[in-house]
C-alpha cells in the first residue's frame, strides 16, 4: 500500500510515524510549548532524529470544548511554521491539520504535502474539491459533531458499523471529487466515549475492508489517561501499549507526540511479524 507525495511513493507496508507539532496555546498536552522559531526547529529536529516520517502541523486545537479560532489566525499560525520547517529541513514531509480549505490551500502552497481533516469535509463544503485540485493525499477522520460539542453524550447503536459506514461514504465522495489518495482515521476521542474508543480499537482490522491506509491517533488521549486515572503527562506508557495493539491490528500511520517510543513499537512489531 502506497501514497503519492509530490511524485514520490511512500510505502506504508511498514507503519509510518507522524510527529505532532501543535502551534496552539490550548492543545490538551503540548499547548503553548512551541511558540518561537527556535523551539519549533528544535522540536522538529528532535522528531526527525527520533525517526519521524512525517510532521503534522496544526494551528487549531481540536480538544473537546476548544475555543474557535478565526481563519486568519489559523493561517498566521501554520503557514510561517511550514515555511520555516521546509527552509531548514527541505526533505521533510509535512501534513497540515485543518478542516478549512483556505488553510489547506495556503499550507500546501507553502510546502505541505498532505491535508489532515478532522471533519472529513463536514465543516467546509469546499474541502474535497480543494484537495482534489491540490492533488495531495487526504486524511479523512470520523467525528460526531464538532470540537465544541462532540463529547456531549455521544451515542451509537453500533459504533464500529456506524463509523465504518460513515468513512465508506466519505471515501466515495472524496474519490468522486477526484482525490486519488485517501487515508482514513477512525477518530479516537472525537464524539466517542471511553467504551466506544476501545470497541473501535478492538475491531481495527475490520476497517481494512475499506481498502485505505489507516491512521491511528491515540497519543496521550483521555482514553489512556482517564482509564489509568492519571494525566496526559504520565500517559506515555499507556500510549505505547495502545500503539502496539494498533500496529498489530493493521494501523499504517501512528500520529504521536513521542516519536522515539512509537518508532520502537514499529521496529519490534515488524520483527515479530517476520517470525510468525
Amino acid at each position: 500500500m502506497t501514497i503519492n507525495l509530490n511524485g514520490k511513493l511512500m510505502d506504508l507496508s511498514s507503519p509510518k510515524i507522524m510527529g505532532i507539532l501543535n502551534i496552539t496555546p490550548d492543545s490538551f498536552y503540548d499547548g503553548g510549548k512551541f511558540n518561537s522559531d527556535k523551539k519549533v526547529l528544535s522540536q522538529v529536529e528532535k522528531m526527525i532524529k527520533d525517526g519521524a516520517d512525517l510532521i503534522d502541523v496544526g494551528g487549531y486545537s481540536s480538544r473537546p470544548g476548544a475555543s474557535p479560532v478565526k481563519l486568519e489566525q489559523e493561517i498566521k499560525r501554520v503557514v510561517p511554521v511550514i515555511e520555516l520547517i521546509k527552509n531548514k529541513f527541505s526533505d521533510t514531509i509535512i501534513s497540515v491539520d485543518t478542516f478549512r480549505s483556505e488553510v489547506a490551500k495556503k499550507a500546501v502552497g507553502s510546502g505541505a504535502s498532505i491535508v489532515n481533516d478532522i471533519s472529513a469535509g463536514e465543516l467546509d463544503s469546499n474541502m474535497f474539491k480543494c484537495v482534489a485540485q491540490l492533488n495531495v493525499p487526504y486524511i479523512l477522520m470520523h467525528m460526531k459533531g464538532n470540537p465544541q460539542n462532540m463529547q456531549d453524550k455521544p451515542t451509537y447503536k453500533n459504533v464500529v458499523n456506524e463509523v465504518v459506514k460513515n468513512l465508506s461514504e466519505k471515501i466515495f465522495l472524496a474519490r468522486e471529487a477526484g482525490i486519488m489518495d485517501v487515508i482514513i482515521d477512525p477518530g479516537f476521542g472525537f464524539g466517542k466515549t471511553l467504551e466506544h474508543n476501545f470497541e473501535i480499537l478492538n475491531n481495527l482490522p475490520f476497517f481494512k475492508e475499506l481498502d485505505c491506509p489507516i491512521l491511528v491517533g491515540v497519543s496521550r488521549k483521555s482514553m489512556v489517561y482517564k482509564l489509568l486515572d492519571t494525566q496526559p503527562e504520565n500517559a506515555l506508557n499507556g500510549t505505547t501499549c495502545l500503539h502496539t495493539v494498533s500496529v498489530l491490528s493493521g494501523a499504517n500511520i501512528l500520529r504521536v507526540h513521542d516519536v522515539k517510543e512509537a518508532k520502537e513499537v514499529v521496529e519490534l512489531t515488524n520483527f515479530l511479524k517476520k517470525t510468525t
